[in-house]
């Protein structure tokens, strides 16, 4: 796998063009495809933008798997729109976004851009699976901080995160991490997991934010020092902070597992080359018209085909 690498974490990038394209936007029918049209524009974008060799979708198969689950059952719990007694739980999705999913989908397929989602994992390990895979530079495009854990100027991998659309990206390298959250791709896990996460439903360590967080990580070096410190009587770690630390040791013992992203997952293979024809031109075209994807798919099909 040669050449620049970008990876879609598919499902941010759709959320984000469903909340930031008026859903006016709608099919022939008056089905909305605000989403599907403001993805298109975004690939478009990024393609154009940064020249990628290859691209992959990245798909959610499992947003909350249940092995993360049995570790934290708190993990993304506020999310569950509806518990399954098999196979993953419904999230909550907005109404109008839910439908325009199968079509998006559709498009990647037809236009020949990979998508891959494994059973049993997010799209975030299926990100890290490839990423640790590669053996050039990678672009990962998301909305999510969770991946500035793989951030490795050494292997030229950062994280393209979107400020506005895509047309204004942070570009986020090991400088960018250490200026703002003061620790390098390798310690973002450290910090996200000490600190905790609302969104995801990660409690942290109580009375440990993400200031402190990053002076312990100085200090200690990463989470098993800083639990070693808190064992050690003669460690220059606070009483305060030691209390803590050793009140939450149970959460520090499986929350690595639940924050890191999967290195191992079982990828299929797939073609990950940028396709600069559609592999299937009649469905694309039928797509086109049943949904109405105009000017959006016509400009992506432009920057593939230059």
């Amino acid at each position: 796998m040669t050449g620049r690498l970008m990876l879609l974490d598919t499902a941010s990038l759709y959320f984000r063009a469903y909340f930031g394209v008026p859903d006016s936007v709608r099919a022939p029918d008056g089905t909305p495809v605000n989403a599907v049209r403001g993805l298109l524009d975004f690939i478009d974008r990024l393609v154009k933008d940064h020249h990628p060799d290859r691209l992959v979708a990245c798909m959610d198969a499992d947003w909350r798997p249940a092995w993360r689950v049995e570790l934290i059952p708190s993990y993304k719990a506020h999310r569950v729109a509806e518990e399954q007694p098999s196979g993953p739980d419904t999230e909550e999705v907005p109404d109008t976004l839910t439908p325009q999913v199968p079509v998006i989908e559709e498009v990647l397929d037809a236009l020949g851009i990979a998508r891959v989602g494994v059973p049993g994992y997010e799209a975030d390990d299926v990100i890290g699976t490839f990423t640790a895979r590669a053996d050039g530079p990678v672009d990962i495009v998301t909305g999510d901080r969770d991946l500035y854990q793989l951030v490795d100027d050494a292997r030229d991998i950062r994280v393209l995160y979107p400020i506005k659309g895509v047309g204004t990206l942070q570009l986020t390298d090991e400088a960018v991490l250490r200026e703002k959250y003061g620790v390098d791709g390798r310690g973002y896990a450290d910090l996200a997991l000490l600190r905790g996460d609302p969104s995801d439903g990660l409690p942290g360590v109580p009375g440990v934010g993400e200031k402190t967080a990053a002076k312990l990580l100085a200090e200690y070096g990463d989470l098993a020092g800083i639990v070693a410190a808190a064992e050690d009587p003669a460690s220059r770690i606070t009483p305060a902070q030691r209390r803590r630390l050793t009140e939450a040791r149970g959460y520090l013992e499986v929350a690595p597992k639940v924050v890191r992203v999967a290195a191992d997952v079982p990828l299929p293979a797939v073609d990950t080359a940028l396709p600069r024809t559609p592999r299937d031109p009649a469905a694309l075209e039928a797509l086109a018209t049943r949904w109405g994807l105009g000017g959006s798919l016509q400009r992506l099909l432009g920057t593939l085909g230059e």
